[in-house]
């Protein structure tokens, strides 16, 4: 019996970013150059495979690094950490590596700088992320504010006069975000931007080129883990843009293939967090159920890379 006919739209860019893609060589250069086990605190990256997969190389990922040995090795995740952390390390003299993306770094380099220069921050972004969690332990309690909605805006209680700065979290949905900070220039038209972007170009490129794709979908379908946040806002941009169905999938075995059995075009891209191994699998899934044709369809590509720490190139 012949199989039904797919096309699949593959999105570019898709896939690991280059904080990303730095973070996970951090965990396994170190692996090689000190021995395992590395202690790492929080999922390097979010995303359950490459967690597992560090962890078989010998990494081991914990939650705070009180559970960290004396005399062991730890690196702190890509999403960033506050202040706290690497002085604890520091305290009990740890050596650390810091695997915090660099676009990440810089959010906390602008927030520092206005906060230096008396403003008060508001950082917008989700309430319990571990990047917001990192970004808002750069500053003194109550020196930052976080706002995730429109609504949060027009509630928020800060002094007449006060002098204010924003700063967002790098994975943020882009019109999302554009929305929120038009209504903190409307109610506070002093407000200081940022000296340029916060949200990340990998964010900002894979919604872009999910955009392109989602009006020719039947649905699109976001490779990705449910805790990460760029790949849940590809589902929301997929939606927004025009397209009738979309999800996030973690692996090809999650898929529910009974749900999108009628499509005959779907939209494929992956979270920047999510190795292509992943994508590759879910077609290869795709390919035993239909007749599957690929239309690779290219916003643009990237070519960013991050140095990485100095302790592992000497």
């Amino acid at each position: 019996m012949a199989k039904p006919e797919l096309t699949i739209l593959l999105a570019q860019p898709r896939g690991f970013c280059a904080g990303v893609d730095r973070a996970i060589h951090i965990v396994e250069l170190a692996l090689e150059r000190y021995g395992k086990p590395i202690y790492v605190r929080h999922e390097i990256v979010h995303n359950r495979f490459v967690v597992e997969n560090l962890e078989r190389k010998g990494a081991v990922f914990v939650d705070e690094l009180d559970e960290v040995p004396e005399g062991a090795k730890v690196i702190f995740s890509a999403h960033g950490v506050p202040k706290s952390v690497p002085d604890e390390a520091e305290r009990r003299e740890l050596f650390y590596l810091d695997a915090t993306c660099p676009l990440v770094s810089k959010v906390h380099n602008q927030a520092q700088h206005q906060q230096r220069n008396g403003r008060h921050l508001l950082l917008i972004g989700h309430e319990g992320h571990p990047e917001v969690i990192g970004t808002m332990g750069q500053l003194p309690e109550n020196a930052m504010t976080l706002v995730e909605t429109e609504d949060d805006v027009a509630n928020l209680d800060i002094p007449a006069g006060t002098p204010l700065s924003y700063v967002t979290q790098t994975t943020l949905s882009v019109d999302d975000t554009a929305a929120i900070v038009a209504s903190l220039h409307k109610r506070y038209p002093d407000i200081a931007e940022p000296g340029s972007e916060d949200i990340c170009y990998a964010t900002t490129n894979r919604q872009e080129a999910v955009k392109v794709i989602a009006e020719r979908c039947d649905a699109v379908i976001v490779i990705g883990a449910p805790n990460s946040s760029n790949s849940n806002r590809l589902v929301e941009v997929a939606l927004r843009a025009g397209c009738a169905d979309a999800a996030l999938v973690e692996r090809a075995n999650t898929m529910d293939w009974d749900r999108f059995a009628k499509c005959r075009t779907l939209g494929l891209t992956a979270g920047a967090s999510a190795p292509e191994t992943l994508v590759e699998e879910f077609i290869d899934a795709c390919g035993e159920r239909f007749d599957v044709t690929i239309e690779r369809v290219t916003l643009r590509e990237e070519n960013i890379q991050f140095n990485l720490p100095r302790a592992l190139t000497a």
